[in-house]
């Protein structure tokens, strides 16, 4: 365009790190840890190699690193795992004919909590506002059965968690459910849903057949996704003076979410689950032998 001024290209003032430097700053991220600290923060780094922490963050983020953030994880050690996973994801996408499959499980110790002072409303420029401490005016058990094929909810609201009112909990499902269907339930290993009382229940009512889910693998239940969205939009930030205010709370929520309800998808197949898992096992048993060598010559 005519008349206007154009400047020469001139060379960025943040002189490029070499490719050694860089690939340094990736293997002892990997390899190393500082040696006053569980982690590498940009800083300790950037000391450590002798560069500005600008430049390890930038290094970090063009090959995906982030020390910062830890994964918590376990893989489980149940015998019968495979069989487990296979018979559970089984009734997830290939439900039985005439029968309904229910998640079955407990979010006890929910908290009646009240905060110690009053918190601020949100408004433009701050968010709301409240006390780091609360007042605990009780617990509650929430029982839950959650169908597979709708995303509805059958829950109550116990005092407690023990054989008696898991048994109270099943008879409400029976109640609930026509009788004509078969009742599969997803439950987990928890002592109470397999205590004598619970069994001999279960030998008086036929159309009940519960199905465990293997140890520490308790996201293989789905209901355990209905928890956390109960626990997000309802429990966490809830004020409450009691428990009847706190169940009243729950109970609202279980009928609104009940009237809107759509279900969770299963959609990893039993051969994926085991695959994934086999190795993660494998991976556990390098890094142990690797250890053990590592030991050996020290």
């Amino acid at each position: 365009m005519p008349g206007l001024l154009r400047d020469k290209s001139r060379p960025s003032r943040i002189v490029p790190l070499s490719a050694e430097t860089k690939l340094a700053i990736i293997e002892k991220t990997a390899t190393e840890k500082p040696a006053n600290a569980t982690h590498w923060s940009a800083r300790k780094m950037a000391k450590a190699v002798g560069v500005s922490h600008r430049s390890v963050q930038r290094v970090w983020a063009g090959a995906g690193l982030k020390p910062h953030l830890v994964r918590t994880f376990k893989v489980s050690n149940d015998p019968n795992f495979a069989e487990k996973v296979v018979d559970v994801v089984g009734l997830y996408m290939n439900p039985p004919e005439g029968a309904l499959v229910l998640c079955v499980d407990e979010k006890s110790q929910i908290q009646a909590l009240d905060r110690t002072q009053p918190g601020l409303p949100l408004k433009k420029g701050r968010a709301q506002t409240m006390t780091h401490d609360y007042k605990r005016n009780g617990t509650t058990t929430l029982f839950a059965a959650l169908d597979v094929k709708t995303g509805q909810v059958i829950g109550e609201c116990r005092a407690r968690h023990r054989a008696k009112e898991f048994i109270s909990f099943l008879k409400k499902i029976d109640t609930a459910v026509d009788k004509v269907l078969d009742l599969h339930l997803i439950v987990d290993n928890y002592s109470t849903h397999k205590t004598k009382q619970v069994q001999n229940w279960l030998k008086r009512h036929k159309r009940f057949k519960l199905h465990f889910i293997p140890t520490s693998s308790s996201w293989l239940n789905l209901v355990e996704r209905f928890f956390a969205l109960i626990t997000e939009d309802a429990i966490r930030r809830g004020v409450f003076k009691s428990v009847a205010e706190r169940e009243a709370a729950i109970a609202a929520y279980l009928t609104n979410h009940n009237a809107t309800s759509k279900p969770f998808v299963w959609t990893k197949s039993a051969d994926v689950i085991l695959r994934k898992v086999d190795r993660a096992r494998a991976t556990l048993i390098a890094i142990k032998n690797g250890n053990q060598a590592l030991e050996s010559v020290q």
